[in-house]
């Protein structure tokens, strides 16, 4: 386990998946992050690479072939590299091997950036082509939330603060976790989402090119709040085990297949593609 820490908070970080673990806030001594209870959900917060969401038949289909990968992709499953740490920050560095050759045909280097800065925690998503060709991924958060802060309170005390009075429209997923191509409309109540122990019956709420860049949770009860900030992510995921007590807020590039779809790689909606010796970051923020 890797941590960084400053005045405001202390974050822990796992080799494997280089999967936030903990976020201690110093002022109020709660922790923010879910603690992966496997009786419920056993993950912190792990990253998506270089898939979010699932292939049809876990199956990824690319110029060299077809490639057996799994939902969310390997970089969650995968022990990553200590590159640089210093106190108030840690690199990581996941570079391409015969085992990820073996499930995505692409030459890379991963890696992830955590810094604090004051009360936030920036995450910087930072891909390296490291192929004689183009690469094509996408890439994206799963950070999940303890929701309520405190002993004594309920879910249903909280609610998630959209930056914009945006209008939603979530795209369904079945039951094998892809599209099935119907949209729901998501009604705002002067720009809350009201959590409810039912809100996650059918899985997850997903929004593509959401307008809102920042996503606040705040109580009914007190002040404290946590805000994740994407400037560079188009799309968001919103999720939680239904009558669990955490809350996923997920910026993501790129997204689940739709059923009956299979896809490949190159075209895929909302892939990213990346140029023989480019770089691509993306970076968010979560912030108390």
């Amino acid at each position: 386990m890797t941590s960084i820490e400053n005045e405001f908070l202390k974050v822990s970080i796992k080799q494997k998946g280089a999967e936030l673990a903990s976020i201690h806030n110093k002022a109020s001594g709660l922790e923010q992050l879910w603690q992966g209870d496997p009786a419920i959900w056993a993950w912190h917060a792990p990253n998506l690479f270089p898939i979010v969401g699932g292939v049809i038949n876990n199956e990824l289909l690319a110029e060299a072939g077809t490639f057996k990968l799994n939902r969310h992709g390997f970089a969650r499953h995968s022990d990553f590299i200590l590159v640089d740490h210093g106190e108030t920050h840690a690199l990581f560095s996941l570079p391409y091997s015969n085992n990820t050759l073996n499930v995505y045909p692409y030459k890379f280097d991963f890696q992830i950036l955590y810094t604090l800065i004051d009360n936030a925690l920036r995450i910087i998503y930072k891909v390296i082509n490291l192929d004689n060709k183009t690469i094509h991924f996408s890439v994206g958060g799963h950070p999940a939330f303890n929701v309520p802060f405190y002993p004594g309170e309920k879910y249903e005390d909280y609610y998630l603060e959209f930056e914009n009075e945006d209008q939603l429209t979530t795209h369904l997923i079945s039951s094998k976790g892809f599209f099935t191509g119907e949209t729901a409309p998501i009604i705002l109540d002067g720009g809350k989402l009201r959590l409810t122990a039912d809100l996650f019956n059918n899985d997850a709420l997903v929004f593509k090119h959401v307008k809102s860049k920042m996503i606040t949770i705040k109580s009914e009860n007190h002040a404290q709040s946590l805000s994740v900030e994407f400037p560079h992510f188009e799309h968001l995921g919103i999720w939680s085990k239904a009558g669990a007590p955490f809350v996923c807020i997920e910026p993501w590039l790129g997204y689940t297949d739709t059923e009956g779809k299979p896809t490949d790689i190159s075209q895929k909606e909302a892939i990213h593609h990346l140029k023989h010796g480019h770089t691509f970051e993306a970076a968010y923020f979560i912030s108390i």
